[in-house]
């Protein structure tokens, strides 16, 4: 199994300790956003779990706490940007969140911590031009602390991100104004020593060496635990090529407030969500009601052998 922590909110920032005591126990539950009612109940025990993803804006609080998942392999998508707090109103100042990167990096290796600079969006304030100065800025800082870089344009979701992008004077930019920026992006990458990839696009830009990433990566994740895995796709989103993942994270429950995401769409029902964290509750932000029905999840490892050459080799 790959365990994804999380795509629905920030874990490593928020609630780390919750997670912690995730490890401690050895399981987590979930519940179906589709049928409230149904919880999974995820055994996350080092047996069965291949590879851990933290998805995060913030990894500072989880540092300290890295000694816990010393049975585990693992690696981070850190997100940094340089919007200001009207898009991201509860994000650290860009200059805390590079030193988080930098230690985060020199602590558990430049390999395991992947830069994103996603999601893109273009505005009147935002302009090809801010992203590309704002791009080499963070670059010029980040290179010597991670291989790659993803990036990704915003998605526009008619019910839960649209409004908000509407209020920033959103636009949609033409293939030809993506095209030329995606060539100064790779400019810029490459003098920096990155690697350059894309999250979810429909957009071909191999001429400028910008490969489709695989978030959830197979590769990677097989170079990191030196074993092979026998894993198929996930499917999350149209163009996305991750491979299968069981997320244990919860929507709405995100303090940054980031006003294009999908996942934290409800303000009300967030704040509650909020209220009701509870380290030591099995659910994130959440408790077993009576009415729920908790059933465990078959999960198994993944792994079919051991290859010859590691991520350190």
């Amino acid at each position: 199994m790959i365990l994804s922590v999380s795509r629905r909110t920030d874990i490593p920032a928020f609630y780390s300790e919750w997670f912690c005591q995730r490890i401690r126990e050895g399981f987590a539950c979930v519940r179906n956003p589709m049928n409230i009612h149904q919880i999974s109940k995820v055994r996350i025990s080092p047996e069965v779990v291949d590879c851990i993803v933290f998805w995060t804006k913030n990894a500072g609080p989880m540092i300290n706490k890295l000694d816990d998942l010393k049975e585990y392999d693992y690696y981070f998508q850190f997100t940094v940007n340089n919007y200001d707090k009207e898009v991201e109103p509860c994000v650290p100042e860009l200059s805390v969140r590079l030193e988080t990167f930098m230690r985060l990096s020199e602590q558990i290796g430049r390999e395991r911590v992947i830069w994103r600079y996603d999601p893109i969006l273009f505005s009147d304030k935002y302009t090809p031009e801010f992203h590309l100065k704002s791009f080499e800025k963070i670059a010029a800082v980040l290179g010597p602390y991670t291989e790659k870089c993803v990036f990704s344009f915003v998605d526009v979701y008619p019910t839960k991100n649209s409004c908000n992008l509407k209020k920033l004077n959103f636009r949609q930019p033409s293939f030809e104004e993506l095209d030329h920026f995606a060539g100064e992006l790779s400019r810029i990458g490459k003098s920096h020593g990155l690697v350059l990839a894309t999250c979810a696009e429909a957009i071909d830009l191999a001429k400028y060496g910008i490969e489709h990433n695989s978030c959830i990566d197979k590769d990677l994740i097989q170079r990191i635990t030196g074993a092979m895995l026998d894993v198929g796709g996930d499917g999350q989103r149209e163009y996305c090529r991750c491979v299968k993942c069981d997320d244990i994270g919860s929507y709405d429950t995100c303090p940054h407030g980031c006003i294009y995401c999908y996942a934290n769409f409800r303000p009300s029902t967030t704040s509650d969500r909020l209220g009701a964290y509870d380290v030591h509750s099995p659910l994130l932000c959440d408790h077993i009601k009576e009415a729920d029905k908790v059933t465990e999840r078959p999960v198994k490892s993944y792994k079919q052998g051991y290859k010859q050459l590691t991520l350190f080799d």
